[in-house]
């Protein structure tokens, strides 16, 4: 790179930061505060919404490993976002987060998480997705909804055979409901979580309309509802018909489509949202918040709850 073109691209980073700055707080992150009860407002569609990104197990990055409080944080360095992340269970009924149900891939450990104490999970570092060794630990649920109050919204992953009582029992222990959000994969699961919490936003499995209808007749609330669309871009009519009742739409973008993007270009990303996407689920937070962020240069300044 030429002496010239160094202080060019120098100048085009103090630019981007400088124009960035008020979004930031004294170590860098940007946060999402979302005042007591006003969740459902926040994630009730308007023409002027705010287009996110969600960070699939928690972002990893090299260094950083999925499910881990420090990968959170490093993604918050970067953009506003969702932090999606996966709870399982210990021997000693301790929620924990974890996506597999065994430790071998992101931990130093062996074996069934739910063979194990959470004295002795406690003991364990996770590995990033490369394989590397680092220094964190696997966090308690507990602990992540204690971290998440006043800085960004969760959506939880409750792994086949994690009670939704102790979930949402925990939820309400930490005063963290208007940050958490829970996923579902069926219309029965929803309606479960729904009556078990009503003030809770739940993750809703919305391909279709058959699929809206099925959820609707179960009594769940429009205003509950955040639509998981898939991993491939629905119908536009689909989008439309969500946006009309208010409901936000996530779109999976984590496989085939950041593969795309990558082979590409990032400007998918900005596409997806232009076509309806209001979430992007992603093994590439930083990259699509990105996109975002040059289709829509004041983006967080025009919310409320970011900060």
């Amino acid at each position: 790179m030429s002496g010239y073109h160094s202080i060019f691209y120098l100048l085009l980073i103090s630019l981007f930061l400088g124009c960035n700055a008020e979004k930031k707080d004294s170590n860098g992150s940007t946060f999402v505060n979302i005042p007591k009860g006003e969740a459902k407002q926040f994630y009730s569609w308007t023409a002027d919404r705010v287009p996110m990104v969600s960070a699939h197990r928690g972002g990893p990055y090299p260094g950083y490993p999925e499910n881990a409080i420090a990968t959170f944080d490093y993604i918050l360095e970067f953009t506003p976002a969702v932090i999606e992340c996966d709870i399982e269970m210990t021997s000693d009924s301790v929620l924990v987060m974890m996506h597999d149900n065994t430790l071998d891939r992101t931990t130093n450990g062996s074996g069934i998480v739910r063979n194990f104490t959470w004295a002795e999970l406690k003991k364990l570092k996770l590995k990033d997705n490369d394989g590397e060794l680092t220094e964190e630990r696997i966090p308690t649920l507990k602990e992540v909804l204690s971290w998440t109050v006043g800085k960004t919204l969760l959506t939880l992953d409750v792994k086949k055979g994690v009670p939704f009582e102790r979930v949402i029992d925990l939820v309400k222990e930490t005063k963290s409901g208007d940050y958490a959000a829970i996923i579902t994969y069926s219309a029965n699961d929803a309606q479960k979580v729904y009556q078990l919490d009503s003030t809770l936003m739940i993750s809703v499995g919305i391909g279709n309309m058959k699929a809206y209808e099925a959820h609707a007749s179960l009594g769940i609330p429009d205003e509950n509802m955040i639509a998981f669309t898939g991993v491939k871009e629905p119908e536009p009519s689909l989008y439309k018909f969500l946006h009309s009742k208010g409901i936000y739409a996530i779109l999976g973008v984590l496989g085939n489509l950041d593969k795309k993007a990558v082979a590409k270009g990032d400007d998918l990303y900005a596409q997806l949202v232009e076509r309806g996407a209001d979430i992007l689920a992603t093994d590439r937070p930083i990259e699509a918040a990105k996109a975002i962020e040059d289709l829509m240069p004041e983006r967080s300044s025009k919310s409320k709850y970011f900060k």
